[in-house]
């Protein structure tokens, strides 16, 4: 379970405070080397050397990367974690942006700083390093002397940070569109308060309002539990026929308003692990998602079946599709392929990142398919509980809406 956003706010406040002990124990114990080894020499030589051995300890045990620059900016000192980055190469730092920022140092002293170290330095992808340099002379000279480097990865602090600034803006003005329409409809009503008809039409309307409200409320609840602001209930074996039923039971009535059917089919039997009221809500959502995008009069269908140790659960429609540009992003917060349509569908454009959270805490994940005009099938894998016999993997490849026969059907 992925921790909260207040946690990894938290995480990152402590994770800046110990780089700024460690530093700063770092600092004095290099420059206490050097003291000490002048003032004992003629009594101990061995407990500057000792010290220094020590000091170096630490640094090597310091999760936080740690580089040591001489007065001419090569390294003398580079802990393991900082190798480990790929910053380092023999005695010669190779981040521009580093380079820059011991030249600063040199010139104004302490500094920090987020520095991106390029993918093909630290391997695999980029990633953010608050780093925090600061001189070792303990008085400032004209000549430059010693830099000490501490860089911490903020990576994952930085993308919460985003993620929150972006949720806290697009959950305001979500908010604003139902809000302002309830107060736009009351004064209208006070209005026409003579014209019955008119009070009617406009309280239906004010109702609609209120439903939409409603639910954005609730399932703004819903994501804030997953994402971690509670503790995952125990995860108990559920049986994935009970969710598709009760499922289908809860979408029925907006299917039969546009005249869909909703087809079951696929493997019965099948038993994951889970929480049941929290896939019920997933496979819901998909459910939802399939009845608001397709034409009136068209068919939906479900199924699931056993792959690869987890339950396979395919939903597919014949709706508009998805624009291969969208496709990676309709699990996120508040995105619709259609602005356009909000209003009309009813969506808060949160269904999808609940099904993902969802699956993310279930161990699983969803994927979707999709071609413009043809439809959509988003399927959502979860761990099995019980061993199925019939769980072999496919030979033939076939495409993601194939994971069960009532699917192929679907689409006929």
């Amino acid at each position: 379970m992925r921790p909260s956003i207040g946690a990894v706010s938290l995480l990152a406040a402590l994770c800046g405070l110990v780089v700024g002990v460690v530093l700063g124990a770092v600092a004095v114990l290099l420059a206490s080397r050097r003291s000490a080894a002048a003032e004992q020499a003629d009594a101990d030589p061995g407990d500057a050397e000792r010290e220094a051995a020590h000091a170096r300890r630490l640094l090597d045990l310091m999760d936080p990367a740690v580089v040591i620059l001489d007065k001419d900016d090569a390294v003398v000192v580079a802990n393991p974690a900082a190798r480990a980055l790929g910053i380092v190469r023999e005695r010669r730092l190779l981040v521009p942006a580093l380079q820059g920022l011991v030249r600063e140092v040199h010139a104004s002293g302490s500094r920090r700083a987020d520095v991106s170290l390029p993918g093909e330095v630290v391997g695999g992808g980029s990633r953010l390093v608050g780093v925090h340099g600061i001189p070792l002379d303990a008085v400032p000279t004209v000549v430059p002397g010693p830099v000490a480097l501490v860089l911490q990865d903020v990576t994952e602090a930085r993308r919460v940070e985003a993620v929150r600034r972006d949720f806290v803006a697009n959950v305001g003005h979500e908010l604003k569109t139902p809000v302002g329409a309830l107060g736009l409809l009351a004064e209208a009503m006070q209005g026409a308060a003579d014209d019955p008809e008119t009070v009617q039409r406009f309280a239906a309307r004010m109702a609609h309002e209120a439903d939409r409200l409603a639910k954005l409320v609730r399932e703004l609840i819903d994501l804030s539990r997953l994402q971690g602001a509670e503790p995952l209930p125990e995860l108990v074996p559920v049986d994935v026929d009970t969710v598709l039923a009760e499922a289908v039971d809860r979408t029925g009535l907006a299917a039969a308003a546009k005249g869909i059917s909703i087809a079951v089919g696929g493997r019965r039997g099948l038993v994951v692990r889970g929480v049941e009221s929290q896939l019920t809500t997933a496979v819901t959502n998909l459910l939802a998602n399939a009845v608001a995008y397709s034409p009136e009069n068209t068919r939906i269908a479900v199924g699931a079946r056993a792959r690869g140790g987890a339950a396979e659960i395919a939903v597919t429609d014949s709706g508009i599709g998805i624009p291969r540009a969208d496709r990676e992003r309709v699990f996120e917060r508040f995105y619709r392929v259609d602005q356009s349509r909000a209003s009309s569908t009813g969506g808060t454009g949160l269904g999808l990142a609940i099904v993902k959270h969802v699956a993310s805490n279930h161990g699983g994940s969803v994927s979707v398919w999709s071609e413009e005009g043809l439809g959509s099938t988003f399927t959502l894998r979860i761990p099995l509980a019980v061993e199925d016999p019939s769980d072999r993997p496919d030979p033939t490849g076939a495409a993601p809406d194939a994971a069960a026969g009532v699917l192929q059907e679907g689409r006929s």
